[in-house]
């Protein structure tokens, strides 16, 4: 699980100029420390070796009892729990909600390969055995409305565990670096990752000087949208084999507007809004891109107001 994993394309191996490393077990590279509880989705996927979790990947909690991660972070012989509320993990903060996943509650993507990372559908979701508790430290991450294509440098953070530089330490406290997007069209250009790298179902984002790294698999791309309210639209997936910040080959994400029906289907209604979330950090909930009312009497949050995809709501329970 923990071994760097080569990008292969179409069954067969990529040129040396683009050869990817999934981002097993990383870091954010020249990141620095996050605000403590400043990205409240972020959860650290952790598994079990010899009685002790250990964190391997990023993901974001996207519904009280669901998590998505990436496709490439899950191994059929593990298991997993996931931990909310983290921040520095180094100290026991008291804010820690760790939470199982059973091996059936794992839905990874029918389309992924593990062959062929560049092939895309590096998505996965997890269902917890429990509701998280929302608070201040604990809150559901948005999801933008389906389609959604950010444009050349829209400026968005990576968040994450990942290693500081390419082979360097882990990182105890959650980082975060500024990675502004590289457009389809940019990043598909001969010098950079080329058409057989990248899908338009992909995001590539960063430079040289800042990327993701082993360990930030899995993790969030959290974009600023206009109203001021933070997106969720991409999925750590891979890095380049020549390093985690080589020139022309900014880190890639899975593009979570695209997988938005996939994500519907699974949750099968049971994830309500898409994103609920503590708007105020006092109670007061919101949320974004409603399209169902499924949780009524149950306890989970869903929305009212459902229906029209990209427009606010009133969370209820």
């Amino acid at each position: 699980m923990l071994s760097l994993l080569l990008l292969l394309v179409a069954g067969g191996k990529v040129s040396p100029s683009s050869q990817a490393t999934v981002l097993l077990d990383s870091r954010v590279v020249n990141g620095q420390d996050a605000a403590p509880y400043s990205w409240p989705w972020q959860i650290s996927l952790q598994y079990e070796r010899d009685g002790t979790f250990r964190h391997t990947c990023g993901g974001t909690l996207i519904a009280p009892d669901w998590v998505m991660t990436a496709a490439h972070c899950i191994s059929s012989s593990l298991t997993y729990e996931v931990v909310l509320g983290e921040y520095d993990m180094g100290a026991r903060e008291g804010s820690e909600q760790r939470i199982p996943v059973a091996p059936a509650d794992i839905f990874v993507h029918p389309k992924w390969r593990s062959s062929c990372v560049a092939c895309g559908n590096d998505i996965a979701l997890l269902k917890l055995q429990r509701l998280a508790v929302l608070n201040t430290q604990v809150q559901v991450g948005q999801l933008p409305p389906a389609g959604t294509v950010l444009p050349d440098g829209y400026p968005c953070y990576l968040s994450g565990w990942g290693r500081l530089a390419t082979g360097g330490p882990l990182p105890e406290r959650l980082q975060q670096a500024l990675l502004p997007v590289v457009s389809y069209e940019r990043c598909t250009q001969p010098d950079w990752w080329g058409t057989l790298a990248i899908r338009r179902t992909m995001i590539c984002a960063g430079g040289a000087e800042k990327a993701g790294c082993n360990g930030d698999s899995g993790g969030p791309l959290n974009c600023q949208a206009a109203d001021g309210h933070w997106e969720v639209h991409g999925i750590a997936s891979f890095v380049s084999g020549l390093g985690c910040n080589a020139p022309k080959k900014p880190t890639v994400f899975t593009r979570v507007s695209a997988f938005e029906d996939w994500i519907a289907e699974v949750g099968n209604g049971m994830l309500g809004c898409l994103g609920c979330w503590d708007a105020q950090g006092a109670g007061e909930m919101g949320c974004h891109d409603a399209r169902v009312l499924e949780h009524q009497g149950t306890g989970i949050p869903g929305c009212q107001g459902a229906g029209v995809p990209g427009q606010q709501g009133a969370c209820v329970s």
